[in-house]
């Protein structure tokens, strides 16, 4: 079943394997992290000296760190160490949520959140799994540790946080990366409520929804024979919070090249492309978690679950939570966290305890998502999928053989059909295990489509490409997890009669600024407004606003006073029915397209009016006043200023169908609205003999706002212009500017 999955913090978004089979566990002592900064003997830091005069570090005029070594193992000593020296801050939070930490530096307020990854995360499991790797990924693995802990030894200026060294197998606990992730489908609240106090068998439903958010991502491949070239495209359109990933470019002499975005403090290209491939990962797969209804009993002090004839003692867990106090000193809590065989308890419901099932495969994971950086076609990246590894993405494919494909999930767990995956199944009954994993070749695929192209937003997958998309009936409804979207309606109508497309004007479908939520919308409202009686006060109060959207053509631009009014009216009346449509089990934007009858939809239009004449003086404000791009502070959860310089952003949420998103999830305290979740890194690939490449990063690749790439690409960003990528080392020395060894 898909739990709802919410967005923790800028530093999350990672994809966390379960661990049934947790051993008894307690806070990370301090060794196991260790404390010493510097080189723990000689030997190590002439190790490190030795792999560092191997690497060469090239930055270009916009600071993209393009990364060389003899091994892979060096280029990833290199790429971390390039990470490090961009936003070090980022590389370590990423770590310490990771591990379960976050209270150790940010209060008492985040042992929740600690909690949910100590669930799922010990040190000694991700070191016993450490151990059992394989060699050459225990080599990448000790280079991902020795360039963050090189940079380190060479910067005693930099002060982290609270990890002053890191060991190789912390690689393992941020083993994938994703938008969201698996484990933030676990609920925070629900947790709180079910071990913030007194566990009794008998529990309510302590279940918590959140709002939604704007959020998403797109990718489409265009076969050579709708391309002008001949040659295949590809577009990378993650939709993440802003700096989750910087652009890098990472080479070896081992046949490795890969370009893209990399998810702070991970090894591997997340979305990217090699010379010959690329891949682009879009949210919302299949259905990869199960909860599952545990009968439950009180024996003595004793926990014990129902299934099928027995009864099963529930592990208990203690699971000590430090904490940074308000004086700075240290306080702790202490939980003791039962598991049933399918997983962790994380809450209870109608008299039942919750358990989660997940993927449990952290090595398998890396190894997955590492592999596809090397594979150079069809059949190579189709090895590394069959891994199976990759639980929450779907995944675009093209290559300069000309091929695409689409994978529509990757880790797929077989079930009975019997049962409704979407809701908690019946933990006693054994009917309701996984029946191992579909194979790739049995889930919802596609290649090479006589249409010549494949989209997905995130949405279903059965409008992926046109006629020639998969067939509902042909599957079964555990394969596919969310519906059809207002993007998804986009894409096809942008690509369906394509032709002749470049890099140019596959970035401009991308960015067409069409908003399709709309379309119902507007002509119920002009409706609503033509059957008002003659002496109903709405006729002269709305007269103008709805005189001003019957004539927009339902397009987004920085001058648009009529994408502003339709923007702050679809957000009254989501914020006003969000709670009406989980109740209907809907999409917000469909239930108020579908659901709210002529007065709603009047009064939430006099409240939008009211509201932008309240902070802008009238309602008649063009929208690019009012969406702006701001980056002032290298802060993960940066505060935005009216009153300090921003740029106009006419791309929209991507709520209104919006393929360019741009949202803001963080608390509005302003009177604009500034971005701080949607494009993020994109790019568009041209695999010919050469590949071709122009990409666009939110701001820009540094962390530090005295860095002159702090902000450099923030103007191109507001206006959708691309710089073109330089993969090719000739082409990187003529705008280079700055060459090196990692410490020099």
């Amino acid at each position: 079943m898909i739990l709802s999955r919410s967005v923790a913090i800028a530093l999350a978004g990672l994809v966390i394997a379960a661990s049934p089979a947790l051993a008894e566990q307690k806070s990370a002592p301090a060794n196991v992290t260790a404390t010493a900064r510097t080189a723990s003997n000689a030997t190590e830091l002439a190790r490190w000296q030795t792999t560092a005069a191997r690497v060469t570090i090239m930055r270009d005029k916009w600071g993209i760190p393009h990364v060389f070594g003899k091994s892979d193992a060096d280029a990833v000593f290199g790429m971390l160490y390039a990470q490090a020296e961009d936003d070090f801050n980022r590389v370590e939070l990423n770590y310490i949520n990771a591990m379960g930490r976050l209270a150790e530096v940010e209060g008492e307020k985040e042992v929740w959140r600690d909690l949910r990854m100590k669930l799922y995360i010990t040190p000694s499991d991700m070191q016993a799994k450490y151990a059992a790797s394989p060699a050459w990924l225990q080599e990448l693995m000790v280079a991902f540790a020795d360039g963050l802990n090189f940079y380190l030894h060479t910067h005693p200026e930099v002060k982290p946080k609270l990890l002053t060294r890191f060991e190789p197998w912390m690689a393992l606990s941020f083993s994938e990366g994703s938008i969201g992730g698996d484990i933030e489908s676990i609920e925070l609240k629900d947790l709180e409520a079910f071990y913030g106090k007194a566990l009794k068998p008998t529990l309510a439903d302590t279940r918590n929804v959140k709002d939604e958010e704007p959020r998403g991502s797109n990718g489409f491949a265009i076969a050579p024979k709708l391309s002008r070239s001949g040659h295949p495209l590809l577009l990378i359109n993650p939709h993440t919070s802003f700096y989750f990933r910087p652009e890098i470019h990472m080479a070896s002499e081992q046949g490795l090249n890969a370009y893209g975005a990399v998810t702070w403090g991970q090894f591997f290209i997340y979305q990217g492309f090699n010379e010959r491939a690329g891949w682009m990962h879009t949210s919302g797969g299949g259905d990869v978690i199960d909860e599952y209804l545990e009968t439950v009993v009180e024996r003595q002090g004793k926990f014990f679950y129902k299934y099928g004839k027995e009864e099963r003692a529930l592990r208990a867990v203690p699971i000590a939570l430090p904490f940074k106090k308000p004086d700075g000193g240290m306080g702790s809590r202490s939980v003791t966290a039962y598991f049933s065989h399918h997983g962790p308890i994380v809450r209870g419901e109608n008299g039942k305890w919750v358990a989660v099932k997940m993927m449990d495969e952290p090595v398998k994971a890396l190894t997955q998502s590492y592999s596809r950086t090397k594979a150079k076609n069809y059949a190579a990246f189709y090895q590394a999928m069959e891994l199976r590894t990759n639980s929450s993405n779907n995944t675009v494919y093209a290559d300069a053989d000309g091929n695409i494909a689409y994978f529509h999930g990757n880790f797929i767990p077989k079930r009975d059909t019997k049962f409704d995956w979407s809701k908690p199944v019946d933990g006693s009954n054994p009917a309701t295990e996984w029946q191992g994993l579909h194979d790739v070749k049995d889930t919802i695929t596609l290649t090479n489509p006589a249409s010549g192209y494949i989209s997905n937003t995130n949405n279903w997958p059965f409008s992926a490409s046109g006629a020639n998309s998969p067939k509902r009936k042909d599957y079964p409804d555990y394969m596919w997890s969310l519906p059809e979207n207002a993007r998804g309606i986009h894409a096809e109508r942008v690509l369906k009669d394509a032709r002749n497309l470049t890099l140019d004007s596959l970035i401009a479908a991308a960015y067409d600024s069409y908003l399709t939520a709309f379309e119902p919308l507007v002509p119920q409202l002009a409706r609503d407004f033509d059957a008002l009686p003659s002496g109903d006060a709405r006729k002269a109060q709305l007269a103008e606003q709805v005189a001003s959207l019957r004539g927009w053509d339902l397009r987004f631009a920085a001058n648009s006073v009529p994408t502003a009014l339709a923007v702050y009216w679809g957000q009254d009346m989501v914020a006003a029915n969000a709670p009406r449509a989980r109740a209907a089990n809907m999409p917000t934007v469909d239930f108020i397209s579908t659901r709210l009858n002529a007065d709603e939809r009047l009064e939430a239009l006099s409240r939008a009016s009211a509201k932008l004449t309240r902070d802008f003086g009238t309602w008649k404000t063009p929208w690019g006043e009012i969406n702006r791009f701001q980056r002032i502070s290298g802060d993960v959860d940066q505060a935005y200023d009216d009153g300090k310089p921003s740029w106009p952003v006419a791309f929209t949420s991507a709520t209104w169908g919006s393929l360019a998103s741009f949202g803001m999830v963080a608390k509005q305290k302003t009177k604009r609205i500034y971005g701080d979740r949607g494009n993020s890194f994109v790019a568009a690939v041209e695999f010919g003999p050469k590949v071709r490449a122009r990409s666009i990063l939110a701001g820009g690749q540094s962390g530090n706002p005295a860095s002159k790439h702090f902000a450099d690409q923030a103007e191109m960003y507001s206006r959708g212009e691309f710089k073109d990528v330089l993969f090719y080392k000739e082409d990187i020395r003529k705008q280079l500017e700055r060459e090196y060894h990692p410490g020099k």
